[in-house]
């Protein structure tokens, strides 16, 4: 069984930010695999089903970015998922706008998100696919940053971008983390061809 948690921010607030791209990854994997996420369980809304042949379990917490390991430790107590099989979507600001980069593991790299799922677990051997929504005009502090709205612009392909993560959440069930990576870990097509 896998489990895939969308990190974000609950409350029409925090809809369409940069720190809720997870949110809007989960809700496209969500549509693709018909996947209801509206049960209220473990500090966060809940949806269970079929994706590639795999159960899982589809989850938004909705702690608030910086608890976000309250809702996942019990879902994967409850679950009884492994670290490993524990797919986290989320944003990046070190990544340009769209652009996804998987990992098989790693530090929260400045992400509270992940600190927070870090901490419960006490691991940070899980998978991670971070969705770049690019970084912070100089004179803009990171909180204002994360916690602002795309530009016009930038709406669709972050659109796009989270259509790309739900794929790439299902090339991982489907074939594992090293394919996906192969696959989604690649320089946007604007900055040259791609042999």
């Amino acid at each position: 069984m896998f489990m895939i948690v969308g990190l974000g921010n609950p409350g029409k607030k925090y809809e369409g930010t940069r720190h809720n791209t997870g949110y809007m990854a989960l809700d496209a994997l969500a549509s693709r695999a018909q996947i209801r996420v509206e049960t209220v369980k473990f500090h966060g809304l809940i949806g269970t089903g079929f994706l590639e042949g795999e159960k899982v379990v589809l989850v938004k917490p909705t702690t608030y970015m910086n608890l976000s390991g309250d809702c996942v430790r019990p879902a994967a107590d409850y679950y009884q998922i492994e670290p490993e099989n524990i797919v986290v979507l989320c944003d990046d600001v070190w990544l340009p706008a769209g652009q996804l980069r998987i990992r098989k593991k790693g530090s929260a790299g400045g992400h509270n998100g992940l600190k927070s799922i870090i901490g419960r677990l006490g691991t940070q051997e899980f998978p991670r696919i971070r969705i770049g929504v690019g970084g912070a005009a100089e004179h803009v502090e990171m909180v204002s940053h994360v916690l602002g709205h795309f530009a016009a612009e930038e709406r669709r392909r972050m659109a796009d971008a989270a259509e790309e993560a739900a794929r790439a959440v299902e090339e991982i069930l489907r074939n594992g983390i090293d394919s996906a990576m192969n696959l989604y870990n690649r320089k946007p097509e604007a900055e040259g061809p791609q042999n």
